[in-house]
C-alpha cells in the first residue's frame, strides 16, 4: 500500500490524474521531501513496471483512482517502495490490501499450491480470485514471465 500511496499523492496534491514526469518526480523530491530526484526517478521505474503508471505521450498516468487512496497527513514512505517486487509479492500485497491477514493469506496459498501443484504466483492469483480480489494485471504479467 505504501507503493500506491506514494504514487498517488503527487497526483491528488494537483488534483490530476496525468503529469509530466518531471513534475512527478519534483512532487515527490522537492514537494514532498520524501526522496532524492534519483530516487524519486526509480519510484517512476517501479510504479511503471507495477502497472500502476504508464506512459501518455510526454506525461505520465496514474492507472488508478488517486482520491481512492488513503494518504494519512503523517504518511511517508520509505525506501522499501523503491524495490521492485516479484509478481508473487505484488499479488499477495493486494490480497493484504483487500483486508486479509498476511498470515492467513500465506498458510491459504500454500495449502493451494501443495494440493494443486502450481507455482505460488498461480496459487496466489487462485486465492486472490476466491475471495473476489481482483489480481488480473499481476496474473497477466506471471503467465508473461512464463511465456518468456
Amino acid at each position: 500500500m505504501s507503493l500506491r500511496r506514494a504514487v498517488a499523492a503527487p497526483f491528488c496534491k494537483r488534483g490530476v490524474e496525468q503529469l509530466k514526469e518531471s513534475e512527478f518526480v519534483v512532487a515527490l523530491s522537492l514537494d514532498l521531501e520524501w526522496f532524492s530526484p534519483d530516487q524519486a526517478q526509480r519510484l517512476v521505474d517501479v510504479a511503471a513496471t507495477e502497472g500502476l503508471i504508464e506512459p501518455a505521450g510526454d506525461e505520465l498516468a496514474v492507472t488508478f483512482d488517486p482520491l481512492d487512496v488513503d494518504i494519512p497527513g503523517e504518511f511517508a514512505p520509505d525506501e522499501s517502495v523503491l524495490q521492485q517486487r516479484s509478481t508473487f509479492e505484488q499479488i499477495l500485497a493486494a490480497i493484504v490490501d483487500a483486508g486479509v491477514e498476511k498470515q492467513d493469506a500465506v498458510a491459504g496459498i500454500n495449502r493451494l499450491q501443495s494440493s494443486l501443484g502450481v507455482s505460488v504466483e498461480a496459487a496466489a492469483a487462485l486465492y486472490a480470485r476466491r475471495r473476489g480480489i481482483d489480481v488480473t494485471e499481476h496474473a497477466r504479467r506471471a503467465t508473461g514471465e512464463l511465456d518468456g
